[in-house]
C-alpha cells in the first residue's frame, strides 16, 4: 500500500540481495556444508530447489521493505484517529391531514417515510427528526398598507366594526378591498395570526370568499403577487408554487370558469418557516403573514382593479419538519456479560450515525434494576466504577473497560535482574513479592456484572451518498400515522457522505496534529469546521478579519456536502444544493464551540454562487462523422464542463473551483481541446448566471471573464426554464 500523496522521507532498504545474490550465495555454499555435491549447472534439482527458495526468500524481503496496510491502521490509531461514519442525508418531510382536527394534533419523532423500492434498489428511509405539533390557528387581525415595508409602520384594520367572527373561527361581512382603489405596485395586505397557536412549520390553507363580478385585469396563469412570512428575522417566502393558490392571485378564475361563484371560497396553500415567531408592529401583536403587489413582468399586465372579498378563515392542513436518512431501532438485545474485562457486542445494525440523549445501553444485572451506562469516545480517564462504553460508529462494535497489567518501575526490574543464580530465601521472598508488583493491573471503565443482560435502548442506522434523493422521492409511509393521508419531500435531500476511507483519514493526520483539536489560527478553524461536519461538509474557507463585523468574530464560508451523481449524468448541481440546512450549522457551531477560545464568536456563512453558462461550436475528426459517435462526444463536453466548472470537482486540480479564480474564455478552450476527437473550436462564448433578489438570472450578453467576486465560487448546471445548461454544436 503506497500513498503517493504523502511526503517522500528518505528510507533504508533493510535487505538489498536480489534473486540473483541469493541463488549465487546458496551456490558459494555448496562446498562448505555439502562437499560431495559437485554438479551445480541449472539441469540439476537441488539448483532447482535452490532458486524456488531464493524466490520465495526474495518476495519475503519484498514484503520486509514494506509496511503493510494493517500497520498504517494501527499508527492512526495510536494518534487517536477514527474513519468517520457516513453522514446522513437531511431534507423536510411535509405531513398532510387527513381532515381538519378540532385540537392540537403532535406527529411524534421517528415516523419513516421511504422513496419507492424497485428491483434494483431498496428503498431510501428517512425519519422525522423532532415531532411536529400541528395547531389550530386562529385569524386576529387583516390589516392593508400601500407600502411593503420589513417593519409595517402605516397600517389600516380592515377587520374592527365591519366583520364579524362566526362560530367556525371564519370571518365575514361588508366586501374588503385588498389593496387601494386604484392598485400600486408595493400595496400590500397581512394577515396576523393569533399569538397562543403553534405554527412553527405548519402547512397553512387560507381561505378567501371573493366578491361576484369584480374582475381583478391580471393573468390569472402569473398573477403579479408574492406570499411571505415574517421568521423574525426577515419576510420568508412561503408560497411553494402557483398551484398552491386556487384564488389564481384572488381572480377566482377556475371557479368562474367552472359557473361556480367566488363567494364559495377558494384557497392559498402556505408552508410556513420553521422559525415563525409571535411579533409585535406598531400596536399589532401576533404571527405575520403578507401578501404584495409585485412588479409586473414583461408582457404582462397588473391589477387594474382591487380583488375583494367578503370572507376569511385560516386553518392547518399538515406540517413540515426536518428528517434525515436514517433508520431507527429500538431494544436490541446484544448478549449476555460473561463478566470478564474487555468483552465486545456486536449491533446488527452498521454504520452506526451519531447518538442522540435517548440512545445509550441499558445494562440489567442478576436480580438488580437496569443501569444506564454512558458512552465515552475512549477509556483514558475512566475509573474502575465508571459505567463506561464506547461504540465504533464504522462497524457498529460495542466495548466494555478493559484490564490492562501495568510494569513496575525499571529500577525494581534491574533488582531482579541482578539477583545472584542461587539465592538465599530471604532473597527468593522478595523477588517473589517484587515479581507480583512487576504485573500491576489496572481496570478502565467498569465491568457488567457477570449474567447482566446487555441492551441497546435505541441507535440509528443510514447515511451516504445514495441518500441525496430528489425532491418527491420520498412518499411511503413506513406505517401508518393516525390522521395523515400523505408525507412527501418537497425539496431535494442534502449533505449525505460516505464514510471516510483510510486514504482520506491518512491526509487529514497531519491537520489534526497541526490543530491539536483547539481553534486558534484561521487553518485551525476551516481543519475543525471541516471535521464538526463529520462528512457534510466539502469545504471552508475561514474570511479576513473585518472592522465593520467587529473584533473576536470568525466567519466561516461552508460548502456543504453534496452527491456528484448528476454530473455524469449531464446536469450539473444546482447552487440550492450547497444550502446550508439549520441543522448542520448547529452541528458545526457546537463542535467548534468546545474548541474554540473564550470570547471569539463563530458565524457560518454560505458562498456567492456565479453560475456560467457555455455556448460554443466543435469541430470533429473525420473518423467521427457519425451521429452516435458526435452525441457522445458532445456527451462528453458537457460532463467535462460541469465537472470543471463546479465547487466539488472544478478547478484545475479537480478538488474543487477556487474561491474567488475568474473564470476565462482560455480556460475553457484547454478543456475542451483535451478530449479526443475534437478537432478545433469555433467561438467560445461565456453567459454569467447571477442571483438577484432571490432569482437567477441568465445575462443574455457574453462575458470574455466572469468574476464570481473575492469570495465567490463558480458553478454550472442545466435548467431549461434558465437557459442555464452548456449549449455545443457540432460544425
Amino acid at each position: 500500500m503506497e500513498f503517493n500523496f504523502l511526503p517522500k522521507l528518505p528510507n533504508s532498504n533493510l535487505d538489498d540481495r536480489t534473486f540473483d545474490d541469493l541463488v549465487e550465495e546458496s551456490i558459494q555454499r555448496i562446498p562448505r556444508y555439502c562437499p560431495e555435491w559437485t554438479d551445480h549447472n541449472l539441469s540439476d534439482p537441488g539448483i532447482t530447489f535452490i532458486e524456488v527458495f531464493a524466490w520465495l526468500t526474495d518476495q519475503m524481503l519484498l514484503r520486509f521493505n514494506q509496511v503493510p496496510r494493517k500497520s498504517y491502521v494501527a499508527f492512526l490509531e495510536l494518534l487517536g484517529i477514527r474513519l468517520q461514519p457516513p453522514a446522513p442525508a437531511q431534507t423536510d418531510l411535509t405531513f398532510y391531514l387527513t381532515t381538519d382536527l378540532p385540537e392540537i394534533y403532535t406527529i411524534p419523532t421517528g415516523v419513516e417515510v421511504a422513496s419507492l423500492r424497485t428491483e434494483n434498489t431498496e428503498a431510501i428511509v428517512f425519519s422525522t427528526d423532532q415531532p411536529l405539533v400541528i395547531g389550530k390557528p386562529h385569524l386576529r387581525h387583516f390589516l392593508t398598507s400601500e407600502t411593503t415595508e420589513d417593519t409595517p409602520l402605516s397600517l389600516r384594520d380592515r377587520t374592527t366594526n365591519q366583520w364579524t367572527r362566526q362560530p367556525n373561527g371564519q370571518w365575514g361581512g361588508n366586501e374588503q378591498l385588498l389593496f387601494d382603489e386604484t392598485p400600486q405596485i408595493n400595496n400590500c395586505f397581512y394577515i396576523v395570526l393569533e399569538p397562543e397557536d403553534p405554527l412553527f412549520g405548519n402547512v397553512l390553507a387560507i381561505s378567501f370568499q371573493g366578491a361576484a363580478a369584480t374582475p381583478t385585469g391580471i393573468n390569472p396563469n402569473r398573477p403579479p403577487r408574492s406570499w411571505e412570512a415574517w421568521d423574525g428575522e426577515q419576510w420568508q417566502s412561503v408560497l411553494l408554487r402557483e398551484a398552491d393558490d386556487a384564488t389564481r392571485g384572488f381572480s377566482f378564475y377556475e371557479i368562474i370558469q367552472q359557473g361556480g361563484n367566488p363567494a364559495q371560497g377558494a384557497d392559498v396553500i402556505l408552508h410556513l418557516p420553521e422559525r415563525f415567531p409571535v411579533t409585535s408592529f406598531t400596536t399589532y401583536r401576533g404571527r405575520w403573514l403578507r401578501c404584495t403587489f409585485n412588479t409586473v413582468e414583461r408582457n404582462q399586465p397588473g391589477y387594474n382593479n382591487s380583488p375583494r372579498i367578503t370572507g376569511l378563515a385560516v386553518r392547518s392542513i399538515g406540517g413540515t419538519v426536518r428528517a434525515s436518512h436514517s433508520t431507527l431501532i429500538y431494544d436490541e438485545r446484544l448478549g449476555i456479560s460473561d463478566g470478564t474485562p474487555g468483552q465486545t457486542f456486536q449491533l446488527q445494525g452498521a454504520p452506526i450515525l451519531a447518538r442522540r440523549e435517548n440512545e445509550y445501553i441499558l445494562v440489567t444485572p442478576p436480580g438488580a434494576l437496569p443501569q444506564v451506562w454512558q458512552e465515552v469516545p475512549d477509556f483514558a480517564d475512566s475509573n474502575a466504577e465508571d459505567r463506561h462504553y464506547t461504540i465504533d460508529s464504522l462497524t457498529g462494535t460495542v466495548q466494555f473497560g478493559p484490564l490492562i497489567r501495568e510494569p513496575d518501575q525499571l529500577r525494581k526490574k534491574t533488582q531482579i535482574r541482578t539477583k545472584i543464580q542461587q539465592p538465599t530465601p530471604e532473597d527468593t521472598q522478595v523477588q517473589i513479592r517484587d515479581t507480583e508488583m512487576l504485573a500491576l493491573e489496572h481496570q478502565y471503565g467498569a465491568v457488567p456484572p457477570r449474567g447482566s443482560e446487555i441492551k441497546m435502548v435505541a441507535y440509528r442506522t443510514g447515511g451516504g451518498r445514495q441518500g441525496n434523493v430528489q425532491s418527491g422521492a420520498l412518499q411511503f409511509l413506513k406505517a401508518a400515522v393516525p390522521y395523515v393521508a400523505s408525507a412527501v419531500n418537497h425539496k431535494v435531500a442534502i449533505n449525505g457522505a460516505d464514510a471516510q476511507s483510510l486514504e482520506q483519514a491518512v491526509l487529514k493526520a497531519p491537520q489534526i496534529l497541526r490543530t491539536r483539536d483547539r481553534a486558534v489560527t484561521n487553518e485551525d478553524f476551516e481543519v475543525l469546521a471541516q471535521r464538526g461536519g463529520a462528512g457534510a461538509v466539502a469545504r471552508v474557507r475561514c474570511l479576513p478579519a473585518d472592522a465593520s463585523v467587529g473584533g473576536g468574530t470568525v466567519r466561516l464560508i461552508v460548502v456543504p456536502q453534496a452527491n456528484t451523481d448528476a454530473i455524469a449524468q449531464g446536469d450539473g448541481i444546482a447552487p440550492e444544493l450547497f444550502t446550508l440546512q439549520p441543522a448542520l450549522c448547529d452541528q458545526v457551531l457546537s463542535y467548534l464551540d468546545e474548541r474554540r477560545l473564550l470570547g471569539v464568536q463563530v458565524q457560518l456563512q454560505e458562498a456567492d454562487f456565479v453560475g456560467v453558462s457555455v455556448q460554443t461550436e466543435v469541430a470533429l475528426e473525420p473518423a467521427y462523422n457519425n451521429p452516435l459517435a458526435q452525441q457522445e462526444i458532445v456527451l462528453k463536453l458537457r460532463v467535462a464542463l460541469y465537472r470543471y466548472l463546479n465547487p466539488l470537482t472544478g478547478g484545475i486540480d479537480g478538488k474543487g473551483w477556487q474561491f474567488g479564480r475568474p473564470v476565462y474564455t482560455s480556460d475553457i478552450v484547454a478543456l475542451l481541446q483535451q478530449t479526443p476527437g475534437v478537432r478545433y473550436l469555433g467561438a467560445v462564448l461565456l453567459f454569467p448566471i447571477r442571483r438577484q433578489e432571490g432569482t437567477w438570472t441568465r445575462q443574455p450578453s457574453p462575458e470574455g471573464v466572469i468574476d464570481p467576486g473575492t469570495l465567490g465560487l463558480i458553478c454550472s448546471w442545466a435548467n431549461n426554464r434558465l437557459r442555464s445548461g452548456h449549449v455545443i454544436n457540432i460544425i
